[in-house]
């Protein structure tokens, strides 16, 4: 399972950067470009090329010649080695980016350079600190980049995580710890009150309530005695239980989650850069041009003519503004959607978030609250609604369930006197049971009534029938053999959804959500928020294929979620969005991950995409269409008009090609990323 899992990242990783950053971390692209910033300052500072542009002279003293051949070739080796694997990697794939062009500059910078060091055939093609400029502000841009992606491998370790390190197994001689891997199928384990499942298996005796919620992603426990399957990475929160394990390691549905997450996000990242894609047709426009003028001005008979034109075309090829176009525009949207509660772990999100058609939203937990709360009440003749819930709250204040605790809360909230009870018992599976002012009232659902035999009411069953349609919980408050009244109990919506939902349909995105709830839940939520499409009962290994399923018909994704079960499909999606409150498998697997819990940050993310993608393109324009038209210069064809671009205008026309880009990104910081003022 591991080397499954570190494959398909790796796999991830290669893909997601074409070929870029194989075997590179962001650290080792900060201490690069620290060192080469520190050298190349002396580089640049004794270049007779530099000198001669702001009309000061270096220095002179015996070896100062040297100090740019020197320190330039430790900045070519050291800073520029990532790139000339890179660049190599690129060529052997057939692939040209980014790391071509960088490195097809910078060599030619470094051979012309020392040939003009050595004085070898009168060449005046000194690019010293040109080479030394370029390697660090590529490295910089690089660094900036790499902080901006996300690792594939998190998702999987967050899954991991789930399981417990050890297991109770029950032997002849009583129980004995043994580590998760010693575990067998047939084993019989122990598994306590609060404690994680170790691995698949059936309940063989005893009766808990589950907390599924890290698999399924719905909040409501569930009752598990014997016979029921339960699944490791759940918790049984109530009782303890005696589990025959059916599957261990890679059989378990935990690592088949894990396996689809490793799957996924392998196929959604085919994706290349759009600054490689510059870079792509920068390399074959370098090439052909240098090619050209090196054969054109050899015929006009001028060979060293041939060799100064041909070096000056491929060195000021490579723009310092195409390597910090992209880099600079990601890292400052993702400032900006920090500020606005919006986590980018990858880049790619960031790009594709302008092409999404339809943002596919996790029902539980992300449209609404992933926890019930008390929707309606209703009682009998003789007993008022609010007696009713007070007693209700009154039976459940010593309970820790979710349930108990919404009843609760909505008493309190409403201002009611709740009383005090006593003997409080819990019945497995059936609902609680306490004295209350000296009468023994119970609260629960239909199989307390069925074990008291109690027939409800015809007008409270007129009512509690219209909360069941609805997929609501039903409780009945039980006084003796008489039913005092009911109370229902729904996930609640969250009111930030339906704006996030209105706001998204009128940019045009539609809005789809899943779930593994009935049909009629689902349907009362989607008709409540206006949803446009709705996949219901949709179990958890099927909402991957939900997402497959939109895909297949040429709508572009965008995933919103927050439990282990919605982490496949996560990845899969053109853009997974993890809700900052869910689980960290989510949120590992999600490009994006919203801080909180308000899916209207889903709206900054829209709208971030849609300008920093204009920045994006703006500077890359720019950076290009420099080239487009100093290289035809460089290369001479204006030289029969006295019009030549010799190598250090070159130079200087490319640094402030990097002052614009730069200056533009900041724009970004104007873009107004507030959630709350969604409409």
């Amino acid at each position: 399972m591991a080397e499954h899992a570190e494959h398909g990242a790796h796999d991830d990783h290669m893909v997601h950067a074409h070929g870029q950053h194989a075997g590179h971390s962001t650290a080792m692209f900060k201490n690069r470009f620290w060192l080469t910033l520190a050298l190349a300052v002396p580089v640049v500072y004794f270049s007779p090329m530099f000198a001669h542009l702001l009309g000061y002279m270096p220095p002179e003293f015996p070896g100062a010649a040297w100090i740019p051949p020197v320190l330039g070739t430790v900045i070519f080796v050291y800073g520029g080695m990532p790139f000339l694997k890179g660049g190599l990697n690129e060529l052997k794939s057939r692939q040209p980016g980014m790391m071509l062009l960088i490195g097809m500059a910078i060599s030619v910078a470094f051979v012309a350079s020392w040939v003009t060091s050595l004085g070898i055939g009168g060449f005046d093609l000194d690019f010293w600190w040109e080479l030394a400029l370029l390697v660090a502000i590529m490295l910089l841009g690089h660094w900036i980049e790499m902080r901006a992606l996300g690792s594939a491998q998190g998702a999987l370790d967050a899954l991991a995580a789930l399981l417990p390190d050890e297991a109770e197994r029950i032997t002849d001689a009583g129980t004995e710890t043994v580590s998760v891997a010693e575990l067998r199928a047939g084993d019989l384990v122990l598994v306590r009150s609060g404690a994680r499942m170790p691995a698949d298996g059936t309940v063989t005796d005893g009766t808990a309530e589950f907390d599924e919620s890290m698999i399924t992603g719905e909040s409501k426990t569930v009752t598990r005695s014997a016979g029921d399957p339960v699944v490791a990475g759940t918790v049984a929160t109530d009782n303890t239980v005696r589990v025959r394990v059916t599957a261990v390691g890679d059989d378990t549905a935990l690592a088949g989650i894990q396996r689809l997450v490793a799957e996924a996000q392998a196929s959604s990242s085919r994706a290349q850069a759009l600054a490689d894609r510059a870079a792509a047709f920068l390399f074959y426009f370098a090439a052909g041009a240098g090619v050209i003028t090196f054969i054109v001005w050899t015929l006009l008979g001028s060979v060293p003519d041939a060799v100064t034109r041909t070096v000056t075309v491929l060195v000021i090829a490579c723009p310092h503004a195409l390597g910090l176009a992209i880099p600079l525009v990601i890292a400052i949207s993702t400032e900006q959607a920090a500020r606005a509660g919006v986590l980018i772990k990858n880049r790619m999100a960031l790009e594709r978030m302008r092409t999404i058609d339809v943002v596919l939203f996790d029902k539980t937990g992300t449209l609404t609250k992933g926890e019930p709360e008390l929707k309606d009440a209703s009682a009998v003749e003789g007993t008022s609604r609010d007696e009713l819930l007070a007693l209700a709250a009154a039976v459940e204040s010593d309970s820790e369930h979710p349930v108990a605790r919404a009843i609760v809360r909505a008493a309190r909230h409403q201002g009611l006197r709740v009383p005090r009870a006593t003997g409080f018992t819990s019945m497995t599976g059936r609902g609680v049971r306490a004295t209350v002012e000296g009468r023994t009232l119970a609260v629960g659902g239909p199989a307390l009534l069925r074990e008291s035999g109690i027939t409800e009411p015809a007008d409270l069953a007129a009512s509690t029938r219209g909360w069941m349609d609805r997929g609501a919980a039903v409780l009945h408050v039980i006084d003796g053999d008489r039913i005092l009244g009911a109370v229902s109990l729904e996930d609640a919506v969250r009111d930030e959804s339906r704006q996030a939902v209105a706001a998204l349909q009128s940019r045009g995105i539609k809005v789809a959500m899943v779930t593994g709830d009935a049909r009629q839940v689902a349907a009362s939520v989607a008709a409540e928020l206006d949803i446009d499409e709705v996949f219901a009962e949709v179990l958890p290994a099927d909402k991957d294929r939900k997402v497959a399923e939109l895909q297949a018909r040429g709508l572009k994704v965008a995933m919103v979620g927050d439990g282990v079960n919605d982490s496949p499909a996560l990845a899969r999606a053109e853009v997974g969005i993890a809700i900052g409150a869910g689980t960290d498998v989510a949120m590992e697997s999600a490009g994006v991950v919203l801080a909180g819990n308000d899916p209207r940050a889903v709206l900054s993310m829209v709208d971030l995409s849609r300008a920093s993608y204009r920045k994006m393109w703006q500077n890359l324009v720019w950076a290009t269409g420099y080239n487009v038209l100093s290289v035809p210069l460089a290369a001479g064809v204006l030289a029969f008009a006295g019009v030549v671009l010799s190598p250090a205008a070159g130079a200087v026309l490319m640094s402030a090609s990097t002052i614009v880009v730069a200056l533009n990104a900041q724009l970004l910081r104007r873009v107004k990323l507030n959630p709350s003022q969604a409409r």
